[in-house]
């Protein structure tokens, strides 16, 4: 992707002991300061679920860190991404926690 102008949206659920340990406070920093859109959201079965907006390869850093970081005192079993498609512009605002 050469052009600045595209945009890339990918959802994503997190497995592992990611509730009460801080996870979607890092998440939202992390986003913040990798200047990704998005947001992130407890579930009622134990994992954090989200989205992400941005650059191409700003989604990437965003993705490796949900990943393979996270939280310091969380455990990530597993990363699932899906729904991962070019936009033409944003559609979300900054990056929030959602209850």
């Amino acid at each position: 992707m050469s052009s600045d102008s595209k945009y890339v949206s990918v959802d994503f659920e997190i497995f592992g002991n990611v509730q009460g340990v801080c996870f979607r406070m890092y998440t939202e920093d992390q986003g913040k300061k990798l200047g990704v859109n998005g947001w992130v959201k407890n579930t009622r079965q134990g994992t954090v679920i989200g989205q992400v907006q941005g650059p191409h390869d700003k989604v990437i850093q965003m993705k490796q860190w949900l990943s393979k970081v996270g939280s310091p005192s969380s455990r990530i079993d597993r990363a699932e991404f899906s729904n991962e498609r070019d936009i033409s512009k944003l559609e979300i605002r900054g990056f929030g926690t959602r209850y």
